[in-house]
Parts: C-alpha cells; structure tokens; sequence
C-alpha cells in the first residue's frame, strides 16, 4: 500500500517555532519519530512534561503519573493530585486579552477578555450554588455556542459539579433521556437563537425535557434572541438578573468528573462517556498546542456544537493553550455562501477546524465565495468527524489554504475525549493523510485475530491507556467492557477500518460496524464512496450493506449529486463502471439511487445505519443524533424512485 505524493512540507521556522519543536528542544528530544516512540514507551515522562511544558496548575502536586494497578480498562491518571480544570484554563488569562470572540448570525458581535470570562464564570457558579448546585450534581448544558456557554461550563467545573454538554438542536425526549440518565440537578440553556434567519425557541425545549426529569429544581435561563420568554417562578432564574460574586473553584481530586457527554447508541440509549478534571484537561490542552500548534494569544476556531465532543475539545484545549476562542451561533452558509469565510477573514482567524462534509457542502459554492476574502491570517487548517476523498482534502488546502497550510486531520471520538490519530506541524503531509499516532497514544491496525498488520485493511485498536480516556460509561460499567475492551482482551477497539502505507502515514477507511460482506469479502463504506465522489457530478455518497440471499449481503450507494446535475440512467451506469473499475466485478453495486439529502449527525456524520434501515423497514435505533428527520423522507423517496419496492427486488 503507498500513500499518495507529499504535498506540504514544514518550512524551518515551523521546524524551530512550533509548540512542538520547542517541547522537543526543552526535553532534548532529537527528531519528531523519536518523540513519537518515547511518548508511547515511556508516557509517565512525556505526560509529566506536557504538563510542565504548558503551565497546567495543580493545587496539590500528584504522586504517580499513572497508575494501572485496577487494570488497563480502569487506568488513573496523575494520582493523588487536586486541581480544577477552570483554574487550569482561566487563572492564567491576561486580564486584558480577549478569551472568547463571538459572532451572531445577524452580524452582532461580544468579546470577553479574561478578567471578564473570569468574572461571569464567577457569576455562574454563585448563583448555581445558591440554588443548592454542588459537588458530584449533574448540570445539563443546553446551550448555542455563545459566550455563556463557555462561562457555564467553566463554573460547573468551579463547583466541582458534573456537566453534560447536549445538543442545541435536539428535540425535548433527547435531551430528557440525556438529563435524565444523569440525574441532572439543573439546566442551564438559552432562551433561544437564529439559524437561517428563524428563532429557535430553546428554552421551549428545555422545559418540555424538565418536566420529564423531575430532579432538575434549577433552570438558569441566558438572554440570546431576546425573545419573549416564559419563566417558571421558584424554578428559573434569569442570568442576566445574577449579582456579581466572586467564587473560589473547588480543589477535587484528579479522577474527578468533570462532564458525561452523550453519544447516539445502536439502542435506545446513548452512551455517557466519563471524563475527568486532570486528564481530560492534559489530553486536549497537548493536542490543541502541539497538532494545530495553537500559540498563546492566537486565535482557534471550530465549527462545532456543545454537543460534539469538539466543543468541549475547543473550548478547555483553547483556553488551557492561552488562546483567545473563536465562536459564531447560526449557519455556515447563511446569509450567503461565504459566511464562514467572512468571518475568518473579520476576525483574522489562526487556526479553523471543519468536518469534511461541511467542505464538500461548500466546495457546490465554488471557489468565489472563498477568493473574495482574505485568508492569511490561517497558518492552520484542521478536520474531523469523517473520511477525506481526495478532491474535497485538495479544495480545502488549495483554495482555503492556498497551498500554504497544512491541513490536520485528527481521528479521535467521543469515548476517547481525544485523538487517537492526528499530523504535526513538524511532519510532511499527503492528502486525506491522518499522519500517524497521536503523541502517547499507543495505536495499532490488528487483523480480525488480533494481530497487527500494515498495508492492508484492519481495525483500529490502542493498546495502552491514555489521560483522556472516559473512566468507563456512566452507570453502566459491564457496557463499558462489552463495548470497547471484549473484541481483543486488554486491547481499546474503537470500530473504525484503518490502514498504514508503507511509507508509515495512517489513513482511516469508516466505521468497522459499516462494513458491507458480499459473497464474503468485506468491504469498507468509505472505499465505495471515495469512488463514488470522485466523479465530477458526485458532490457527496454514502455506501450500505443490504441482506442478499444469495451474496449475504449487497452493495446500495445513495447518491447527491453537485447542483445543476439532473440524475439520470446514464450517470447511474457510469458510476456502477467507476466502482467495478476500481474495485473489481465482485463489487458491482446492485443498486445506485439518486437522493436530495443523505441523514447526518449534528456533527455531520453520515449515519449509515439509518439509511440501512429505510431501506430494510427495520429499527433505526438511537436516532436522537440525526439533524434533519427530512432526509430520511429523501432516503425512501429515492428508493421509491429507483423503482425498488423491497430489499434487493425490483417492483413490479
């Protein structure tokens, strides 16, 4: 297996200036591969650095770096220390620097210096633990990306309280189920926001999910759209009317809790991954300083929700790093196809993280929208969520980036409250590349026998702890073990396909429950769908397995095709050649169906499993996750199109 040619190259500057580069030069480290293979082989001494290098403040001083004497699954992390994941990120904020840059949809604009986001993080927590809010209390975070946002969850952590970041988009059952699976004490959301020009009446939302969780005796409502909003007396407590206190964060022990975030099971309940105050916030804190070398008083933006594992990455990783925060509420491409780019430019933006999909979503703009404004103040790019195809990776770094940035792309999830995957600025780079292990992160490709393999297909695995792992899923400790630790005993699975090049660059090929068998050979999604969207009228693919009685199971692609491209049977059958060409007659698709919307995540991952079952009439599972219900309607009214009235029959 090679990779594709290199494409960026760190200049000398990067090579002597990065984060990284330095932390190298201060442990006398020669070379980023050997940096690599110590941080793995000895990751008491390189997690003992990394907090020494970045400044994170321990109340009490921790006696071991790691301790694994409960075994591997449940590995603690700098023990016998106390600290608070809010003074490690806020205390050292110059009073007069801006942390947090916000951006309305309607143009309005706030900042918050450090001594103002100290000050309202303050304010925050008094008035929760006026309301009775204390140490080990559950609090939903139901909220837009505003500043408020960021002072909640900062004075949760102060009262040594438990977060649980939600979705701004879910509906009322999503976030009950969320609230109350935690025994959420409290909740603290918006009054509303805009996007696409209309209200979203979230406080409507918030008191819909209460009323089904009878623990919450709190909501503390912050003023957003300004919309008239209805206030429940003894229950609901308006920001805005708080007093100004000051509130000294409470000293918890490493292993603390610090937030449960929530992941869409297969079943009908989700998943809350644990994390805690000191590893956590040592995890995050490397990666934004040493992959997107992040220097202190730039600026970090990522689109993203509170409800992504990337808002609180963002977040604490910024802040933690001395970087001022970037954040806007509302839709990328609204008021007009360069909103996003507007907005880098505006705010000279340093460091900008999207998911693939989104690029492809604005690649159908063209490269106008992107040209009119100027962009060089990026010095780096970043993605995750999703496989890169190539065209989409090159329009990213070639008109985005100019060809002058380089592009990291980091593989992590919800569970691993990090990455396992990511490029370094330090590091020549090729497209779509995830560059190689994470620094500490003992990753590996097995076979389905366990054994490690390169230049071919296999799964994803990590074979020793890291300090961002979840301490387990949230009352559910057997689930735990079951899900992540029982495929190969001793060994993380995470469930995604991955290979290694010979040249040693890592690339991801989806998520390993997707994968297709036909007549016996496995197939992953995302081999399909890079086929599929090479083509010039292809503007995005998702690829399903479909019981097949005689194959086991056979291969479906549901197609969007770039805007202006009417569907027809001729492109149905140039596509089904570009696949056979690629991938071999064994592999011919059965079935090409041309849809309008394929069903995504908030965090715009495709959710095949949804598709999969539009197209069976079987359960779809947690769909709590899914953006828009309308794409499923498209799902079946492509099917309906295609002329296919049941799995793998043609209607009659």
């Amino acid at each position: 297996m090679t990779a594709p040619p290199v494409v960026w190259r760190p200049d000398e500057a990067m090579l002597r200036e990065s984060n990284v580069a330095r932390f190298m030069a201060a442990e006398q480290v020669d070379g980023f591969a050997t940096l690599v293979a110590r941080s793995i082989d000895e990751p008491e001494w390189f997690w003992d650095a990394v907090v020494r290098f970045l400044g994170l403040a321990f109340d009490t001083p921790y006696d071991r770096v790691l301790d694994t004497s409960a075994g591997i699954e449940w590995a603690t992390w700098f023990v016998g220390g106390r600290c608070n994941a809010a003074t490690m990120c806020l205390e050292h904020l110059a009073a007069d620097r801006p942390a947090v840059i916000w951006e309305g949809e309607d143009g309005e604009t706030r900042t918050l210096t450090g001594a103002e986001l100290r000050a309202l993080t303050d304010r925050i927590a008094s008035g929760l633990a006026a309301r009775g809010v204390s140490e080990g209390d559950a609090v939903g975070l139901f909220m837009p990306m505003v500043p408020e946002t960021v002072a909640a969850l900062f004075a949760i952590a102060k009262l040594g309280a438990i977060f649980l970041p939600i979705f701004s988009g879910y509906g009322a059952d999503a976030v009950a189920i969320r609230l109350r699976d935690a025994q959420a004490v409290a909740v603290v959301t918006a009054d509303g926001f805009t996007r696409r020009g209309k209200l979203v009446a979230m406080k409507e939302t918030a008191d819909a999910a209460v009323a089904q969780v009878p623990s919450v005796h709190t909501v503390l409502v912050a003023g957003r759209s300004r919309s008239d909003t209805p206030i429940h007396d003894g229950r609901d407590v308006r920001l805005d009317e708080l007093p100004d206190a000051p509130f000294a964060a409470r000293s918890v022990d490493s292993e603390h809790p610090l937030f449960v975030a929530y992941t869409s099971g297969t079943t009908g309940r989700p998943k809350g991954a644990v994390h805690v105050h000191a590893g956590f916030t040592a995890k995050v804190a490397e990666e934004v300083a040493f992959q997107t070398d992040l220097r202190p008083g730039e600026r970090l933006f990522w689109l993203t929700d509170i409800g992504w594992i990337m808002g609180p990455w963002e977040i604490v990783g910024t802040l933690a790093a001395g970087g001022t925060l970037m954040m806007f509420d509302g839709a990328p491409d609204f008021p007009g196809p360069d909103r996003l780019w507007s907005f880098v430019e505006r705010h000279r933006v340093n460091v900008l993280g999207v998911s693939p999909t989104l690029i492809r979503a604005l690649m159908a703009h063209g490269d106008a929208p992107v040209r009119a404004h100027d962009l060089s103040s990026l010095r780096v790019l970043a993605s995750t969520g999703e496989p890169w195809n190539e065209a989409p990776w090159r329009w990213y770094f070639d008109v985005v980036g100019g060809g002058r940035c380089p592009v990291i792309n980091i593989s992590g999830g919800t569970e691993v409250g990090a990455c396992f995957l990511s490029p370094h600025v330090v590091q020549p780079l090729s497209a779509c590349s995830l560059g190689g292990p994470a620094l500490g992160m003992a990753v590996d490709v097995f076979d389905e026998h366990g054994n490690s393999v390169r230049g071919e297909v296999g799964e994803l695995v990590c074979k020793k702890p890291w300090p961002g792992m979840t301490r387990g899923l949230y009352g559910d400790p057997q689930r735990y073990l079951e899900t992540y630790w029982s495929r190969y005993p001793g060994v993380w699975w995470h469930g995604d396909f991955a290979s290694v090049s010979d040249d040693g660059q890592w690339f991801l090929h989806g998520r390993s429950d997707d994968t297709i068998k036909v007549a016996g050979k496995r197939l992953g999604p995302a081999e399909v769908e890079t086929v599929v969207v090479a083509h010039r009228a292809v503007l995005e693919a998702a690829a399903i397995g479909v019981p097949d009685e005689l194959k086991g199971e056979s291969l479906w692609v549901f197609v969007v095709a770039v805007p202006g491209v009417q569907p027809d049977t001729a492109l149905r059958k140039e596509l089904i050649g570009c696949v056979v060409d690629a991938l071999g007659p064994s592999f011919k698709p059965a079935q090409v169906c041309f849809t309008t919307a394929l069903p995504k995540t908030r965090s715009a991952k495709i959710l095949r499993r949804a598709i999969r079952s539009v197209v069976t009439g079987t359960a779809p599972g947690d769909l709590s996750g899914l953006e828009d219900p309308a794409a499923l309607d498209a799902i079946a009214t492509a099917i309906t199109t295609a002329g296919v009235s049941a799995v793998g029959e043609r209607s009659s």
